[in-house]
C-alpha cells in the first residue's frame, strides 16, 4: 500500500469555530517537524496562519503519547523515534474570506493552507482528507474521492483544493464537456437557471480559446455575504465572496460574471502557467516575482473580455468598464511613483497592507497592469496587421510553460516579442519599467482614442464623456482628499491643495466657512466654489479643534472614456471589429 499522510477534519462544535485536526503521518526520522504555511498561493501575504493552532499534542502508532514542543511560529516538533506519528490539534475558524476559514452553524469552509500541517520530507506522498460533519452536512471540493477520503497527489493539490462542508444542494452544469458544480452559501441565487447558464457560457468562450478545458472537474463555491468582494484561484475550483444584494441589479450580475471569469482564467493564467519564481512553493516566506502584473492584470482585462465574448456584455459597456479603470489609474498618483514590476515584487508589502499613502507610494499590479494588457494587446494587432494578439500570447505561453515549470521574469516580454515579430523592449521599458504616463496612442489602431474630464461627482467613475450642458463648463474647486465614515479624512493626496494646507489623514469634519459640514458635503460644496477661492475647515485633530484654511485647486481631468475618432478608416474599422468581435457601425 502506496503511503500516504492521512488528516480527519471534525466539525462537530460548530459554535466553537474550532476544526478538530488529526493528521498522521508516516513512519520517518526521529525527529518530525511538523510545519504550516505562512501564505496561501494566489494570496501573496504572509498571513500568519499558525497563530490559529491550539491544543497540540502527538502521539505513536499505538497511541503512546510523544513529546512535542513548538519551534517557532510555524514549527511543531515532535520525538519520533522513527514511528509514525498523530498530530490533534484544533485550529479557530472565524473569518469568512476566500483566503482563510470559517466555522460556524451555518457551514464549514476550510483553505488547506490555513489548516493542514505538512512535513518537507511527506509533502510529495499523496494526502487524503476525511471529513466529520453534523448530520444532514456534505463535503464538496474538487479532490477526488476514494470512499471515504478526499486524496490530493500531493500537499500542494491539497492546499489548492479548499472545502465547503454544510447542508447545500449544488447546481451543476457542463461546459466543453466537463461537469461544473456551484455550491452556494449565504442566501439563494435569485434565478439558479441564469446563473449556471451564463457560467456554461464564459467557461465554453475560456475553453474554446485555448482549445479545451485542462481538468476533469470543476467547483465553484459561492459566498453571498453582507458586503466584500472577492475570489481565489484554485486549480479545479474557485471561492467566490460576493454581496448579495448585487446579484438583484444588472450593473450587480455584470460585475459577478466578470469576477466568475476572472477566476476561471486562471486555470490557465498562473494556475498551470506560473512565475517560474513560484516553482515550488516556498509555504515558509515571500515568493517574490516581478510578473504578477502579467498574471493579474492580464487577467483582469481578460475577465470583461470573456463577459463581452460569451454575450452577456454589450461593446459599448465593455469600452465604459476599460474607461473606468483608466479613470481609476489617473486618479491614483502612486502611478508616478511606482512602476508596475515594482508593485508586482512588493505585492507582499504593498497591495495588501494598504495604508492612507497607498494612493500616493503604490499602484495597483491588477489595475495598471489591466491596462498594459489592453494596450500590449493593441500593439500587438498593430505590430502584425490584426493577424495576432494578446490571445496568442497566451496560447503561447500556455504551449511553452503550460507543463508548470515556469516563466521567467524575462518569459513573457521575450514571449510578446516572438508574437509581435519585432523587439518589444520599448514598450516594457515604458509600461511596465518606467512610471511615465501610459501611450494611449496605440487606441486609434482600433479608432477610437483615449479623452479625459473632470468628474461629475465623487461617485463618477468616470468611462463616459461628459453630459452635454449649456454654455461653458464652470472651473470647478478641488482639495484633493477622500474621505471614510460621515466626516474622516481617509486620503490626503500628494500635491493637493489639502495637503499644501496643511490637512491631515483622520482629521475630523466639524466645519466649513463656519457651516457644519459632513464628508459628502465638504466635496459637494467644495466643488461648487472656483479654483482660487480660499475656504475655512474646522477639524478636529487628535481632539483638537482647529481650523485650517485652504485655497481650493481646479479639479483635475482625471475621469477618461474611450471616443470613437470622428472619421474612422476601413482599416480601423476592420480593426476594432477584430478586436472586440463587433462590427463598427452596431455599438452595442
Amino acid at each position: 500500500m502506496t503511503e500516504a499522510v492521512h488528516y480527519r477534519v471534525s466539525m462537530l462544535r460548530p459554535h466553537s469555530h474550532l476544526f478538530e485536526v488529526e493528521a498522521t503521518f508516516p513512519a520517518g526520522p526521529d525527529s518530525l517537524d511538523a510545519v504550516l504555511p505562512v501564505w496561501t498561493p494566489g494570496s501573496y501575504l504572509v498571513r500568519e496562519f499558525s497563530r490559529h493552532v491550539q491544543n497540540v499534542s502527538a502521539s505513536g502508532p499505538g497511541g503512546e503519547p510523544l513529546q512535542v514542543r513548538r519551534q517557532d511560529k510555524r514549527t511543531w516538533r515532535v520525538q519520533a523515534r522513527g514511528h509514525a506519528v498523530t498530530l490533534r490539534y484544533r485550529v479557530y475558524a472565524n473569518e469568512l474570506t476566500v483566503r482563510t476559514s470559517h466555522l460556524d452553524g451555518s457551514h464549514g469552509y476550510f483553505n488547506g493552507a490555513t489548516l493542514f500541517l505538512y512535513t518537507e520530507a511527506t509533502r510529495g506522498l499523496e494526502h487524503h482528507v476525511t471529513v466529520e460533519a453534523p448530520s444532514g452536512w456534505t463535503p464538496f471540493t474538487a479532490l477526488e474521492r476514494r470512499g471515504e477520503a478526499f486524496v490530493a497527489k500531493d500537499y500542494d493539490e491539497l492546499v489548492d483544493s479548499p472545502f465547503e462542508v454544510g447542508p447545500h444542494t449544488p447546481h451543476t452544469f457542463t461546459a466543453a464537456g466537463v461537469p461544473h458544480e456551484v455550491v452556494v452559501w449565504g442566501d439563494a441565487v435569485p434565478d439558479a437557471g441564469r446563473l449556471c447558464s451564463d457560467l456554461q457560457r464564459i467557461c465554453e468562450a475560456q475553453a474554446r480559446m485555448f482549445g479545451g478545458l485542462p481538468l476533469k472537474r470543476y467547483v465553484f463555491l459561492v459566498y453571498l455575504t453582507d458586503k466584500g468582494r472577492g475570489g481565489l484561484e484554485h486549480k479545479a475550483s474557485t471561492a467566490l465572496l460576493f454581496p448579495r444584494a448585487g446579484l438583484h441589479s444588472p450593473r450587480g450580475w455584470e460585475d459577478f460574471l466578470t469576477l466568475v471569469a476572472h477566476e476561471y482564467f486562471h486555470l490557465w493564467n498562473i494556475k498551470r502557467v506560473k512565475p517560474r519564481a513560484l516553482v515550488p512553493f516556498d509555504y515558509a516566506q515571500e515568493n517574490y516575482t516581478s510578473l504578477l502584473w502579467a498574471f493579474e492584470g492580464a487577467t483582469s482585462y481578460y475577465d470583461n473580455r470573456f463577459v463581452l465574448h460569451a454575450g452577456l456584455m454589450s461593446a459599448s459597456r465593455y469600452l465604459t468598464r476599460l474607461g473606468e479603470t483608466l479613470s481609476t489609474l489617473h486618479a491614483t498618483p502612486g502611478r508616478k511613483t511606482q512602476t508596475l514590476a515594482e508593485a508586482s515584487l512588493v505585492s507582499w508589502v504593498k497591495h495588501y497592507r494598504p495604508d492612507e499613502n497607498s494612493p500616493n507610494s503604490a499602484i495597483s499590479y491588477y489595475l495598471k497592469g489591466e491596462v498594459v494588457a489592453a494596450l500590449l494587446d493593441l500593439e500587438l494587432r498593430r505590430a502584425t496587421g490584426d493577424a495576432r494578439g494578446l490571445d496568442d500570447l497566451m496560447r503561447l505561453l500556455w504551449r511553452r510553460y503550460g507543463d508548470e515549470s515556469g516563466v521567467p521574469e524575462d518569459g513573457v516580454e521575450a514571449a510578446a516579442s516572438e508574437v509581435a515579430g519585432r523587439d518589444l523592449s520599448a514598450f516594457f521599458d515604458r509600461a511596465v519599467r518606467s512610471t511615465e504616463e501610459l501611450d494611449y496612442s496605440v487606441f486609434s489602431h482600433v479608432g477610437l482614442e483615449v479623452r479625459f474630464r473632470p468628474r461629475e461627482s465623487s461617485s463618477d467613475k468616470g468611462g463616459s464623456p461628459p453630459p452635454r450642458v449649456k454654455g461653458e463648463a464652470r472651473p470647478k474647486g478641488w482639495l484633493g482628499v477622500t474621505t471614510k465614515g460621515s466626516s474622516t479624512l481617509a486620503a490626503v493626496l500628494d500635491g493637493s491643495p489639502a495637503q499644501e494646507a496643511g490637512l491631515y489623514v483622520d482629521d475630523e469634519l466639524v466645519a466649513l466657512d463656519g457651516w457644519k459640514v459632513d464628508a459628502a458635503g465638504l466635496l459637494s460644496r467644495t466643488e461648487d466654489r472656483s479654483p482660487g477661492d480660499t475656504v475655512r475647515l474646522t477639524v478636529f485633530r487628535r481632539d483638537r479643534l482647529m481650523e485650517v484654511p485652504v485655497t481650493l485647486g481646479q479639479k483635475p481631468a482625471d475621469a477618461a472614456w474611450l471616443a470613437r475618432v470622428d472619421k474612422p478608416t476601413d482599416a480601423q474599422k476592420a480593426a476594432y471589429q477584430s478586436w472586440l468581435g463587433t462590427p463598427w457601425e452596431d455599438p452595442g
